[in-house]
């Protein structure tokens, strides 16, 4: 037997799906580190996540650091990445016309940013796209999140981009002239119901924070607080993005509503029924 085909099996017969595809990038990852392999492979084994092991995910086309203790991006939230980009190719002012100042920074932030990929995705779109006209010349990004392991991925993830990262509750960090200035705000908050935890993933519920998970009673506590601040911290036109369940995306539009936004909802599939599948609601200052 080869080694790829003994570390096969030995993933297979701990219950990965993927067996193949992760024996393939542990075999690469060994080849970095001197008698790593069999570490890496016992606590993939145990049932710690891959990307833990890996020491990165896999996130919007690029590698970003991540590490035991820290929540993984999921493929889903590509989503939110992917209607950002959208929603700043063309800036608009609360009534729906373009807007005039162009030369002015754009400003993004990433709360609860956790390894910081959503708004380092987003900000790596910006800088590969082409510049059509219109386009603002520079981007600036802050991230924020309470946990500080987390922000200290952030921090090797998105400096190498001149964002900056914060450590604190959800605005709490963030710097004041902020304030009514940010284009798009983007924020991957826990959303599962406190009820749910139980039935998620070993990897998730053993692996990483519970703050990253929990999102209380219906799942909303989290975001609620953001959606009422948010309009303060949103510039004219700025828009607030954040990803829900399928099943929870009325109840955001409404929160949104009463918080004065606009809400609408993307889906990945709109007739796509898969309660894993991407929902983004899409709030804007009006």
């Amino acid at each position: 037997m080869s080694p790829r085909d003994d570390v096969v099996a030995r993933l297979r017969a701990a219950g990965c799906v993927f067996a193949e595809e992760e024996a393939d990038l542990l075999l690469e990852a060994a080849a970095t580190r001197a008698g790593g392999l069999e570490a890496m492979l016992a606590r993939r084994v145990a049932g710690e996540p891959l990307e833990h092991v890996l020491g990165w995910v896999d996130f919007a086309g690029a590698r970003w650091s991540v590490g035991p203790g820290v929540f993984v991006p999921r493929r889903r939230t590509e989503l939110m990445v992917g209607t950002a980009l959208r929603e700043l190719s063309e800036p608009r002012d609360p009534g729906g016309s373009p807007t005039s100042d162009n030369s002015r920074a754009m400003v993004v932030v990433d709360l609860c940013c956790g390894c910081g990929a959503v708004g380092g995705a987003v900000l790596r779109g910006l800088h590969d796209a082409a510049s059509p006209a219109g386009r603002p010349a520079h981007v600036r990004l802050h991230g924020s999140d309470v946990d500080p392991t987390a922000t200290q991925h952030a921090r090797r993830n998105l400096e190498p981009w001149d964002a900056r990262v914060h450590t604190g509750d959800l605005f709490d960090p963030l710097p004041a002239d902020l304030r009514g200035g940010v284009d798009v705000l983007l924020c991957n908050a826990p959303y599962v119901p406190s009820a749910a935890i139980a039935t998620m993933p070993p990897e998730a519920r053993e692996h990483e924070p519970a703050a990253a998970l929990d999102g209380g009673t219906d799942g909303l506590d989290v975001l609620r607080r953001v959606v009422v601040a948010a309009p303060g911290w949103l510039s004219p036109g700025g828009r607030l993005l954040f990803e829900v369940s399928p099943a929870q995306a009325s109840a955001a539009v409404a929160l949104a509503g009463s918080a004065g936004l606009r809400a609408a909802v993307v889906q990945d599939d709109p007739e796509d029924d898969d309660p894993t599948g991407g929902t983004v609601v899409v709030a804007t200052r009006r």
